[in-house]
C-alpha cells in the first residue's frame, strides 16, 4: 500500500502551536498504528520565524521516527504581505490583486510544489494543514482530487479569501475538527464534492495531574485561574488580563492568574502582583496546573479545537471559554464541562460561580473528562482516519 504524505508549512517536535501539535501527535500515532507515512516541509524554523530564512537543510531526514522531507522556502516580500495581513487581522476585505499578492507573498516553496506534482504516484494521499498558508493553497493545486485538507478553519478575514476557498471546493476530502468548524465550512465553500468528516483530535487520555506538586514547585499556594497558550491579542489574552483586574477589584481575594506559554502581554499595573508567568513549562507541569487550578480560562474567539480544554478535563477542572467562539463553546455545553461568557459581567458571575460551588466545579471536571475519553481517546480517532482514508482511496481519489 502507498504511503501518505502531510504537508506543512514547518514541521519540528519542539514547535508550540495547535495545528503543529495535532499534525505532529497524529503523525506518530498513525504510523505507530502501521500506516507508512512522511511529512513534507519547508527548511523555515516555525511561524515566529523569518519566513526568508532556511533554518533546516534541505533534504530527507528521520526525526523521531519520522520520515521528514525538507525543501526551501522561496524569498517573499515581507512588508507588502504584512500590509495585507494587517488588513485581514483588522476585519478588511482584500480585492483580488491584493488575495494574490497575499497569498503570493506567504510562506512558499516552488521546490515543494514541484516535488508534489512529480511523485503524486508515490503516494495514497496529500494531507495539507492547516488551510490558511499557501503551503496549502499551492500545494493542493499539484493534485486537487488527491489532496485531504485539514483546515483548522476560523470566522477570520482569511477564510474568506475567495481564490483559497475555490481551491478547497476542488479537493477529495476535509477534515475537521468540531462540528461548529464543520457548519462554518459549509456556509464559505462549496463542499458539493469533497468527502468530508468531523473527526476531533486525539488526545492522551491517561494524562493526570498532581495539584499539590506544582503548588510545591512554583509557589503558588493561593487559588488561582490557569491560562495556557501562546500570550497575545490574537488569542484574546489581553481581554482577560482586562476582566481579572476588574473581577479583583470588584470581588477582593487572594486568588491569581497564572500563564503558562510563550509571548509576552501587557499587565494592568492593578494586579502586576497577582499575575504569574511561569513561560513555557514540560507537559507534566502544565498537567499538574491543570489539576491545582480553579478552573482553566480559554478566552479565544477563534478555535477549531482547544488541546487544553480537553487536557483541564483530563485533570480534572472545569473550563470557562468565550462564548463568541462556537466550537468551544458547544464543547463545553455538549460536555457539561464548563461555562461560557460574552462580556465582563457573564465573567464575572462565572468565575464566582466555580470559586464558590466546588462540588459543582469537580463534578463539571469530571464530565469533561468522561466526554475526552469517549470521542478524542487516540484508539478511537485512529481507527476514524484508517477507514476514513481506506473509504477516499477506495472513490478512487
Amino acid at each position: 500500500m502507498k504511503k501518505l504524505a502531510f504537508v506543512a508549512p514547518w514541521y519540528g517536535e519542539y514547535i508550540a502551536g495547535g495545528a503543529e501539535m495535532e499534525l505532529r501527535d497524529l503523525v506518530h500515532h498513525l504510523q505507530n498504528a502501521g500506516m507508512e507515512l512522511e511529512v513534507l516541509t519547508t527548511c523555515v524554523k516555525d511561524f515566529s520565524s523569518s519566513w526568508n530564512i532556511n533554518y533546516y537543510p534541505e533534504g530527507r531526514q528521520t526525526e523521531k521516527g519520522i520520515t521528514v522531507r525538507r525543501f526551501p522556502a522561496r524569498a517573499r516580500d515581507t512588508e507588502a504581505f504584512d500590509k495585507l495581513n494587517r488588513k485581514l487581522m483588522q476585519g478588511e476585505r482584500l480585492k483580488p490583486q491584493q488575495e494574490e499578492t497575499f497569498l503570493r507573498e506567504s510562506v512558499n516553496s516552488p521546490a515543494l510544489y514541484r516535488y508534489v506534482a512529480e511523485h503524486q504516484d508515490d503516494y495514497r494521499l496529500f494531507v495539507f494543514i492547516p488551510y490558511l498558508f499557501s503551503t496549502t493553497y499551492y500545494g493542493i493545486g499539484q493534485c486537487p482530487r488527491k489532496s485531504v485538507v485539514i483546515p483548522c478553519l476560523h470566522d477570520e478575514g482569511y477564510a474568506y479569501l475567495t481564490p483559497l476557498r475555490q481551491a478547497l471546493s476542488r479537493v477529495g476530502g476535509m477534515i475537521f475538527n468540531a462540528a461548529p468548524e464543520a457548519e462554518l465550512a459549509k456556509r464559505l465553500i462549496d463542499l458539493t464534492h469533497v468527502k468530508t468528516i468531523t473527526m476531533g483530535i486525539g488526545m492522551n487520555t491517561d494524562a493526570t495531574g498532581d495539584a499539590d506538586r506544582f503548588r510545591e514547585k512554583y509557589g503558588v499556594k493561593t487559588p488561582f485561574i490557569l491560562y495556557a497558550g501562546r500570550k497575545d491579542a490574537g488569542k484574546n489574552v489581553d481581554t482577560l488580563l482586562q476582566y481579572f483586574a476588574m473581577w479583583k477589584k470588584r470581588c477582593p481575594s487572594d486568588a491569581r492568574l497564572v500563564l503558562i506559554g510563550g509571548g509576552k502581554i501587557g499587565v494592568p499595573p492593578s494586579v502586576a502582583d497577582d499575575v504569574v508567568d511561569l513561560g513555557f513549562v514540560s507537559a507534566q507541569d502544565k498537567y499538574d496546573a491543570c489539576a491545582a487550578s480553579l478552573l482553566l480560562c480559554q478566552p479565544s474567539r477563534h478555535e477549531s479545537f482547544s488541546l487544553v480544554i480537553m487536557e483541564s478535563w483530563l485533570c480534572g477542572r472545569p473550563v470557562l471559554v468565550s462564548g463568541h467562539c462556537d466550537v468551544t463553546k458547544n464543547f463545553a455545553v455538549e460536555s457539561g464541562g464548563g461555562l461560557y461568557f460574552s462580556d465582563y459581567p457573564e465573567f464575572e458571575r462565572c468565575v464566582e460561580f466555580l470559586r464558590t460551588h466546588e462540588d459543582t466545579a469537580a463534578q463539571m471536571g469530571q464530565n469533561g473528562g468522561a466526554y475526552v475519553r469517549d470521542h478524542f481517546a487516540w484508539p478511537v480517532i485512529v481507527e476514524r482516519y484508517r477507514t476514513y482514508f481506506d473509504q477516499l482511496a477506495g472513490d478512487g481519489v
